[in-house]
């Protein structure tokens, strides 16, 4: 019996989503986020990673509080009813983050906290410098197999393009 740490079919296929939580784009991509995880299953790990606008002026906060909510491991449940509230969070900044935690049975106090102190700031930052890095210019954009898809001009197609990539890794693992 092989050891499942050395093991390269176990490994998942990476999607990254380069995200902003104030993006009614986003929004509208978790459609597609939830189609290939029901089709792929723990063979694709997608991954959350934060590029906050600077033109949307609660993003950069609720990227903080995501990071908190991964640490209370609730990281995507929250991002996505963050998402479904994009609008909200746009008038009502920082106390929707606190009320998006306390449904989800979170320690909103400890929300306050982190953003408070700025403990996930590190986090979001290094996701930003990445994303600028590799050519991220507007949300959702992925990153899969090394190939970067930008969501933010269109969805079309997108869902199609990532099964295509993942289908070629998985078939080469």
């Amino acid at each position: 019996m092989s050891d499942s740490t050395t093991d390269s079919t176990t490994a998942p296929v990476v999607l990254d989503v380069w995200c902003e939580l104030q993006c009614t784009d986003c929004h509208a991509a978790l459609d597609d986020l939830h189609a290939l995880r029901a089709h792929y299953g723990d063979r694709l790990e997608v991954r959350l990673r934060h590029f906050p606008l600077e033109r949307h002026k609660h993003a950069y906060a609720a990227a903080q509080a995501a990071e908190e909510a991964a640490e209370q491991g609730q990281g995507w449940p929250y991002a996505e009813a963050v998402l479904a509230r994009a609008e909200e969070l746009a008038s009502r900044g920082e106390p929707l983050l606190l009320d998006v935690a306390r449904e989800l049975g979170l320690d909103a106090e400890e929300f306050d906290t982190a953003l408070i102190d700025g403990r996930h700031l590190l986090i979001v930052d290094a996701d930003q410098a990445e994303g600028k890095a590799i050519g991220v210019t507007g949300t959702p954009t992925y990153v899969i197999g090394g190939e970067r898809l930008d969501g933010g001009k269109s969805q079309e197609g997108l869902r199609r393009r990532v099964m295509e990539i993942a289908d070629g890794l998985l078939a080469r693992a």
